[in-house]
């Protein structure tokens, strides 16, 4: 086996991910509005049957039809504040007009304001949380708050807010909101209570629609964004090409259901054991409807029935949703490397939390992992080291038998064993380290941790590509120039130049092409993960310097 080879497939396929991601995943759409994967599909997921779907647009997608609900001019805008948020609550249908995180900016820039989770100028009837009795359609109740605004001033505070609806079928509804100083998390318990002569059927409803946020993030480009829910302990991703035949029916043990991207989550949390079904169609492009709603539910003259759900708008924080529970922490999902990345993550905040700068975490976590590979790294350099060594050797082996390859074959490994040379011991320690690589990888992209987390001089986010602005000077395209990313192709070609190499001329000319081509594409990636590229090269020239070193003076 060629390890050159060996090497050359590990780049090329490195290349063939990143690059499909950064030539053909479609950016984000610029919202006028304020304003993450690969897609699970479980047995639970399926369309709705032929009849029930609406007809598809001219452009041949689906699109349903909201309901339409009249906005009723008595209904009062009801204010939350507490120290992560300030929430606006509507009494038509108690849904939430809006939602501003007060921690996390929209932007870097000065006058961007905080993050706004709602989409503004929503009806009524699709503002997230609305509750109603009719499975999610038109007849909203008209609640009555028990108070105009509900202020939480620390931590360590809570506050209810008591809404009351009464139906004119004989149902009183009275929905019994709970919020935390510290959470993210609205508890609400409803109630509803029969005066009625007769049985009724209802189905209780939270409905919800989205857009994608407003937050421009480099990474959101290539990491998934849209509806999500966590069924059976699965986490289901629906991307909107998936709802161009219809609306997605989610069936089974549902923990949650909602809108999310790679830093933000805004999740409807359904009674515990209850046989609720989740509905989620495309009203529009970028534009999904979901509907949590339980049927054949039938109420007697006189009972009452008591439903406990809740609410999750905020950061996908992992520590945070591991504290919040209800399966929320499911939403931060790192793909097939997810068993690596979230120890790695870990790391990442413990160092934070000591040094108290997540550039500075992250060169400590390269180092880190570079140590932890050290061995058996050294190890693959020696060998490439000594198979460069026998490359004279082996040209005269090759022309010696070339019309002979079996003896060919037979006459090189009898040379590798001669001088003790394992031919593919230069590529085991590359495959060794892909995971842990890919791993880093997607916590560098997906970690809101790093979301406008500043490092140092010209890089204030690294979750931005970076950029050092010069006034009155202006390159075409990125604005700016790339000094880590030029710096980091430079390493990489440093590297490249002091790596031993078994390649022919044709192959080690094409390899003096890939600094360039890894600088092309890491121009727009986050700035942490550029820094993480470009900490490792180092570490890398510095080990091949050590190497180089030792056989001299052996």
């Amino acid at each position: 086996m060629d390890v050159y080879r060996a090497f050359l497939a590990i780049i090329l396929s490195f290349l063939i991910l990143i690059g499909y991601q950064y030539f053909f995943v479609k950016p984000l759409p610029q919202q006028p509005q304020q304003q993450a994967g690969q897609e699970q599909k479980p047995q639970q997921e399926k369309s709705l049957p032929p009849a029930q779907k609406p007809a598809g647009s001219a452009a041949g997608a689906a699109i349903s039809a909201a309901p339409v609900v009249t906005p009723d001019p008595s209904a009062r805008d009801i204010r939350v504040i507490t120290p992560l948020y300030r929430a606006v609550i509507s009494e038509q249908g108690g849904g939430i007009r809006s939602f501003v995180l007060t921690r996390y900016r929209t932007e870097m820039t000065e006058g961007s304001g905080n993050m706004q989770l709602v989409t503004p100028g929503l009806p009524v009837n699709e503002l997230p949380g609305v509750f109603s009795l009719d499975g999610g359609q038109a007849r909203l109740p008209l609640f009555r708050a028990d108070r105009e605004q509900v202020e939480i001033k620390t931590t360590e505070e809570r506050a209810t807010l008591t809404l009351t609806a009464t139906e004119g079928s004989g149902l009183t509804i009275v929905r019994t909101l709970t919020f935390h100083g510290d959470s993210y998390l609205i508890e609400q318990k409803v109630e509803v209570r029969s005066t009625a002569s007769a049985p009724v059927a209802i189905s209780p409803a939270l409905v919800m629609e989205n857009a994608p946020f407003s937050h421009n993030s480099a990474s959101s480009r290539y990491l998934f964004r849209g509806p999500a829910a966590y069924v059976d302990g699965k986490l289901v991703q629906i991307k909107e090409k998936k709802l161009a035949d219809g609306p997605r029916v989610l069936t089974g043990a549902i923990s949650w259901a909602g809108y999310m991207d790679n830093y933000f989550i805004m999740a409807l949390i359904p009674p515990a054991g209850s046989g609720h079904t989740v509905t989620v169609s495309r009203l529009a492009p970028d534009r999904v409807r979901t509907v949590i709603a339980e049927t054949g539910v039938t109420l007697e003259p006189g009972k009452s029935l008591t439903l406990e759900y809740a609410s999750y708008f905020g950061p996908k924080k992992l520590t945070i949703l591991k504290s919040v529970n209800h399966d929320l922490a499911g939403s931060v999902n790192f793909g097939w490397f997810d068993i690596l990345a979230k120890p790695m993550l870990w790391l990442l905040n413990l160092f934070h939390a000591v040094i108290g700068n997540y550039g500075i975490a992250i060169i400590l976590l390269t180092v880190l992992i570079k140590l932890v590979f050290w061995p058996i790294t050294q190890k693959g350099m020696r060998s490439m080291k000594n198979m460069q060594k026998l490359q004279p050797k082996v040209a005269k082996l090759k022309e010696k038998y070339k019309d002979d390859p079996a003896r060919m074959n037979q006459e090189m490994m009898a040379l590798y064993k001669t001088y003790k040379v394992n031919p593919v011991g230069g590529c085991l320690p590359m495959f060794i380290q892909i995971p842990f690589f890919f791993a880093l990888y997607r916590v560098l992209m997906a970690a809101i941790e790093l979301r406008h987390a500043p490092f140092m001089l010209w890089i204030n986010d690294l979750s931005a590509p970076d950029r050092l602005m010069i006034p009155g000077f202006d390159i075409p395209y990125i604005h700016g120039i790339p000094v880590l990313t030029l710096l980091m192709g430079a390493s990489m070609y440093l590297q490249q130049k002091m790596t031993p190499t078994t390649a022919d001329p044709t192959q080690a000319r094409i390899m003096q092409f890939l600094p360039v081509v890894f600088t092309f594409m890491f121009i727009n990636f986050a700035s942490g993960l550029v820094l993480y590229w470009f900490i490792n090269n180092l570490l890398s020239i510095l080990q091949q310097v050590l190497i180089n070193r030792q056989q001299k003076t052996a």
